[in-house]
């Protein structure tokens, strides 16, 4: 296994992390987890030098928790850093700091974490929690040994990043979507940059989007990786390319059996910041090219459409329609535009102002595109 040093910390991480959010599942049920087969792979990459170890509060409806503890029994705690998340959304009044945490601490079956971290945090839910004294609780808990640092992860734009990072003096580490794809979505490249400079750790989770980098590609996007410099599997490309950057502290992968554990364990070995050349690096913009070429919405998410005066969210539909039709995940795509997105905000309120389309950098016809895309997404089959 390679380390990598972890922000400020005296301390080598894995490059490799072991999310604990897709384990192996018994006949196929999300709710039925193979905690044996769970286990015995958690313990083979700790053994094989995996010291990163990342769950939180909702995985696996609560589960991941109870099992990441019995899987660090017999010596195994010993061996880790452990990482687990407050539910910020869950979160109503400061009463609920303690009630999450000490749930946690009983699930995990320890006295206290390495790493506890906010989960998910945007522009608004950071606001709210730092109203409610969320500092102020979690510099008590490291005065008292509940916890020895502190941590977000992160879902909004860039400038609700850097805004979070400046907030606080003390953060450890964040955790951030980042991939091949997605270098200028959320804290993007910048972000990503801004953190390490600042001395943070930098954590990255999605690394093949849910997987979704790994599967088979579309025929164009197919065509560009036969011109492949070198032989990889899908997966090793986007692990490669995340660990080429020298900010990036730990890669996180939610493995789900025996077999992508010990090929991201060989995959971590080959590892290394600064190892792609220009052949390599042209490939992959190639290939993003590609991918964007399909996606039946030119939208860049430059968000000059928004706010829209209707509110709705013009950018997240096409972001979630878009990427449906080509990675070929539009049941996952339906669940997250009816989930994720508030009925007033789905593209069935567009009035057909047209205020959108006079700012529009790529001319989009956007009432006609968010017309297609509810059609699409609000369709039961």
């Amino acid at each position: 296994m390679k380390y990598r040093k972890f922000g400020k910390l005296d301390w080598q991480a894995s490059v490799l992390g072991f999310g604990v959010m897709r384990l192996p599942l018994i006949d196929n049920n999300p709710a039925q987890v193979d905690e044996a087969e769970a286990i015995k792979m958690m313990r083979y990459a700790i053994d094989n030098g995996v010291n990163y170890i990342d769950t939180g509060y909702y995985y696996h409806g609560g589960k991941s928790e109870v099992i990441v503890g019995k899987a660090l029994k017999d010596g195994y705690l010993e061996k880790v850093k452990v990482v687990t998340k407050m539910p910020v959304f869950a979160v109503k009044t400061a009463a609920d700091f303690d009630h999450f945490f000490e749930e946690q601490l009983k699930r995990l079956d320890m006295p206290g974490f390495d790493f506890y971290m906010l989960h998910g945090l945007n522009a608004g839910s950071w606001q709210r929690m730092r109203d409610m004294g969320i500092i102020n609780w979690a510099e008590n808990k490291m005065a008292h040994g509940y916890f020895h640092h502190f941590a977000f992860s992160f879902h909004d734009e860039y400038t609700a990043f850097k805004d979070i990072v400046d907030s606080y003096d003390n953060w450890t580490f964040t955790q951030v979507l980042y991939n091949y794809m997605d270098i200028d979505r959320q804290a993007m490249t910048r972000g990503v940059k801004y953190a390490a400079e600042k001395g943070l750790g930098v954590v990255v989770m999605e690394p093949l989007r849910g997987g979704v980098l790994s599967k088979k590609p579309p025929e164009k996007v197919a065509m560009v990786w036969e011109k492949a410099p070198r032989q990889m599997s899908l997966s090793e490309w986007g692990l490669q390319w995340v660990w080429n950057h020298p900010e990036i502290s730990v890669v996180l992968s939610g493995m789900s059996s025996m077999q992508q554990v010990q090929e991201n364990i060989a995959a971590a070995e080959r590892s290394g910041a600064g190892k792609f050349d220009q052949a390599d690096i042209a490939l992959i913009n190639s290939v993003r090219k590609a991918y964007r070429d399909l996606f039946p919405v030119a939208c860049s998410g430059c968000r000059y459409c928004m706010p829209c005066p209707n509110d709705v969210s013009i950018s997240t539909i096409f972001e979630i329609y878009n990427e449906g039709l080509v990675y070929d995940i539009m049941t996952r795509a339906k669940l997250r535009y009816k989930d994720t997105l508030m009925e007033g905000h789905r593209a069935d309120k567009c009035i057909d102002c047209n205020k959108c389309v006079e700012v529009c950098p790529q001319k989009i016809a956007i009432p006609e595109q968010l017309k297609k895309a509810h059609e699409i997404l609000s369709a039961v089959k």
